[in-house]
């Protein structure tokens, strides 16, 4: 498999498969609102859309980045979201980089949304996919985040080799600049243990595949058996 590693800013072109990395944190509150029982996530271009579909949807759960917001019903933080109760809802998330990258490959063949909790069910589902090519998008700092890339790197390591270990991707991402700064409070919007969150790995046995329904990217949770054979989503 030809593993690419790309910024969100580099994507010349609509990938075959895409997956789309964001750590800290935007694809580990994914994971929990599906875990929560959330039924979808629309994946939102902005905030005045999000605010759109719920007062379209006045059912729905809105998230974003940051503090507290009018029309908000909740933020972006793992933490916070663990005890919510999303039991058949959708969600619609817009976030500043993790959102972004998913909509920025809206038109690849297959799009994958993963972090380190569900990283092993992300590796599964490309080896069952037997893909050449597979681009990942690293959306944090242009790029350059390292807990995303640290992620990316484990996951394409993980889809070819499956006895990589994952303590030095785990260690790189929890000395990121994203982590120091969920850990000193210089985000706003966070919960004390938002970084151990994020850094747990394969917490939860589903990949996430975001497809284009309705001219809307919406993310859903996609069991991947344990073992490839016969498997598919």
């Amino acid at each position: 498999m030809d593993s690419r590693f790309l910024g969100i800013t580099e994507l010349a072109e609509a990938p075959s498969v895409a997956v789309v990395v964001d750590v800290m944190r935007a694809f580990t509150v994914a994971a929990w609102a599906f875990a929560q029982g959330a039924e979808k996530i629309v994946l939102a271009e902005s905030l005045d859309e999000a605010l759109v579909l719920k007062a379209r949807h006045p059912d729905w759960v809105t998230l974003k980045d940051g503090p507290p917001a009018p029309g908000f019903d909740a933020v972006n933080s793992p933490g916070l979201l663990r005890s919510v109760d999303l039991a058949g809802r959708t969600v619609v998330q817009k976030t500043t980089a993790g959102t972004v990258g998913a909509l920025a490959v809206k038109d690849a063949a297959l799009v994958l949304c993963a972090s380190f909790v569900v990283a092993e069910a992300t590796a599964r589902l490309l080896r069952t996919r037997k893909s050449d090519s597979v681009t990942f998008v690293v959306t944090g700092e242009d790029g350059r985040a390292d807990e995303d890339l640290a992620c990316a790197q484990y996951i394409a390591r993980r889809a070819t080799e499956a006895e990589t270990d994952a303590a030095e991707f785990v260690r790189r991402a929890a000395e990121s600049r994203a982590a120091a700064e969920l850990a000193e409070g210089v985000r706003q919007g966070v919960h004390p243990d938002d970084v151990e969150l994020c850094l747990e790995l394969d917490r939860f046995p589903f990949a996430m595949v975001a497809t284009l329904e309705d001219s809307l990217m919406v993310l859903r949770p996609c069991a991947v058996p344990s073992s490839t054979d016969g498997a598919g989503i």
